[in-house]
């Protein structure tokens, strides 16, 4: 049962939920989530505070976990000034070095869609993303009513990766990316991140949201490689080793 004291403080809101579901990141355990409601009222000053908090967003559906005996995801934030790169994430921002990044409009392009499902494919195949139409792709990654901005990343005149990134009050939030998954010796991903890092520190924000790690799960283990990391447990942030 969801108690008064454990609801966010927006009058506005309402807050459920949902029914069990399967995990989709640890095997065999059983999944609920928290969803704010209704989402047009959560514009981009809403959401901000909402992250801070543990929450996160799929399109305009706004959620954190919230199981009733697992507390395996814990969000996670970079403080980026107190970054430092490791030696292989050095290695990373040099092998890519040469990538240009460009805004484009939140918007369906078919060489999106293609790269999407190649890598969805290669990388997360059986798990039902892999399987997405272009509906479900257009609703998970473009539809917001947040502040979001699509950056495409090209090689010369080949598209290597795509990345939907949140404007927050307080930092950037990294929702999704999505990259070539054949291009050898890459670490695309790794480089999107120390990307995104340099977008705060240009901009002035102080925190980079990787949404949730979970110890168990080698999908979302790689997040513990950027440090400092901060997470939320028990209402407040502190460093990652601290909270374990």
């Amino acid at each position: 049962m969801t108690h008064l004291r454990d609801l966010p403080p927006f009058p506005l809101l309402q807050f459920y939920a949902t029914a069990p579901y399967g995990c989709s990141y640890l095997p065999g355990r059983v999944a609920r989530s928290q969803v704010s409601t209704p989402t047009h009222l959560i514009d981009a000053a809403t959401y901000s505070e909402l992250v801070k908090i543990g929450f996160r967003r799929s399109g305009v559906f706004t959620y954190r976990p919230w199981c009733d005996t697992c507390r395996e995801c814990v969000p996670v934030r970079i403080p980026v000034e107190r970054f430092t790169p490791t030696r292989s994430q050095r290695r990373a921002l040099a092998r890519h070095g040469g990538l240009v990044a460009r805004e484009r409009p939140l918007i369906f392009r078919e060489d999106h869609y293609a790269l999407y499902q190649r890598y969805q494919l290669a990388r997360h195949w059986g798990g039902g993303m892999d399987n997405d139409s272009r509906e479900q792709y257009a609703h998970f990654l473009l539809q917001t009513h947040v502040d979001s901005r699509l950056i495409e990343f090209h090689e010369g005149e080949t598209l290597r990766m795509v990345s939907i990134i949140d404007l927050l009050d307080d930092g950037l939030s990294s929702v999704y990316t999505f990259y070539d998954p054949d291009l050898p010796g890459a670490s695309l991903g790794t480089y999107c991140i120390l990307w995104q890092i340099a977008q705060c520190q240009h901009l002035g924000l102080p925190h980079l949201y990787l949404g949730y790690w979970i110890r168990h799960s080698r999908k979302m283990a790689y997040k513990a490689q950027f440090k400092p990391l901060e997470a939320l447990r028990q209402g407040s942030w502190a460093p990652l080793d601290a909270a374990d």
